[in-house]
């Protein structure tokens, strides 16, 4: 059972005191952050070298602290992908290097048997995006940030839920004796054709900081839903 951490008032580590605000259901930052510090993008040049760094077969999960969203899909991505040769990470636009996951997240982790003492907060930089194969953001302004820091990415690169929708409409991989995570990335972006345009907010992941272990547990699930349709892909071209 999950055990639910208190933590006295709010702040960008915590949850809000009892009677605070809950779940932010229209802005995808609800803690604010994303208006009073700069984006990465603004502190490392588009141009930073990457030459040299081979790209894995790594799906990189991006979000603004690399403390919540971020954190929850890599440890969700984990457990699903379990038993293949696809490798997993998270990093933020936006972060401080070397702080624990949200003790909400921790909990969600803990709950589901993994271990998330160790986790570490990590800044997005340009080596982390040339060296995974696919990357999923949290919202469309960290999907910017990464095309912009590493244009390279771009056609890998997707919101959470927009590479979900796409893999959940996708066809089975063609490539069938190729990489299965690239199989499964490009299967996803063949679909696009396939599917209406969504409305803008659809492809953003909302933030729960600020929120109660409950939002964080529907900020879980909606992670789940979205790396689901992955791990299916990635099974029918393996």
């Amino acid at each position: 059972m999950l055990t639910t951490v208190r933590i006295a008032g709010t702040g960008a580590a915590g949850g809000p005191a009892d009677g605070g605000p809950a779940y932010d259901a229209d802005n995808p930052s609800a803690s604010g952050r994303d208006r009073r510090r700069p984006a990465v993008a603004a502190s490392l040049p588009a141009t930073a070298p990457t030459r040299g760094i081979q790209m894995a077969d790594r799906v990189l999960f991006v979000c603004h602290a690399n403390l919540c969203r971020s954190p929850m899909a890599e440890y969700l991505a984990r457990r699903l992908l379990a038993g293949g040769t696809v490798a997993v990470a998270s990093v933020g636009t936006d972060a401080v290097e070397g702080l624990p996951m949200h003790p909400y997240a921790a909990d969600l982790a803990a709950e589901a048997g993994d271990d998330p003492t160790d986790f570490r907060s990590r800044r997005l930089r340009p080596e982390h995006l040339a060296g995974a194969t696919l990357v999923l953001t949290a919202t469309r302004r960290q999907r910017s940030v990464c095309t912009a820091l590493a244009p390279a990415v771009l056609h890998r690169t997707f919101t959470l839920r927009q590479f979900g929708r796409l893999a959940a409409a996708a066809e089975p991989p063609e490539d069938l004796a190729g990489d299965p995570l690239r199989a499964a990335v490009e299967a996803a972006a063949r679909a696009r054709g396939r599917l209406q345009p969504a409305t803008p907010g659809a492809d953003d992941l909302r933030d729960p900081i600020g929120g109660t272990t409950a939002d964080f547990r529907r900020c879980a699930e909606e992670i789940e839903r979205s790396i689901r349709p992955l791990a299916a892909l990635i099974g029918a071209a393996g």
